[in-house]
């Protein structure tokens, strides 16, 4: 009888999956998973503001300022003063950002592809959907 502990089975799942992936990111581009979805918000949306990365990162305030000095620090990322609220700080990805981002590429197409072949490609695109219509309905129930 197959394991019913869906949540049980989603951290665990998702703790392995993290530390793998992290160790991965780490050796490519010095970066953490965690780092790297805040790279990527930067990247599709220039100028973000840190409160719109935290809303799209799922994740408080504090816990994106840390991240973003961070960042910062490691020249990944640059902060400006953002031009409609006087009081926010508009995130932008520096050169340097944009080469962690194509240097860790490819590791995550890799660690995708392994992911895949491990439950099979129907398996793989059924539990990708499956968790995205979790994540919808967790942020319409809340």
């Amino acid at each position: 009888m197959a394991d019913q502990r869906l949540y049980f089975l989603l951290q665990r799942a998702a703790h392995q999956l993290r530390v793998a992936a992290d160790r991965r990111c780490m050796g490519a581009a010095g970066i953490t998973t965690a780092q790297l979805g805040a790279l990527f918000v930067v990247q599709e949306q220039p100028g973000v503001t840190q409160q719109e990365l935290a809303h799209a990162l799922g994740q408080r305030e504090s816990a994106i300022t840390s991240m973003v000095t961070r960042l910062v620090d490691a020249g990944l990322i640059s902060k400006r003063t953002h031009p409609k609220h006087y009081r926010a700080i508009a995130l932008d990805l520096t050169t340097s950002g944009k080469q962690a981002l194509e240097r860790v590429r490819p590791v995550i197409q890799d660690f995708n592809d392994q992911m895949r072949a491990a439950i099979g490609a129907d398996a793989f695109d059924a539990t990708a959907q499956a968790l995205a219509k979790l994540d919808r309905w967790f942020t319409t129930t809340d």
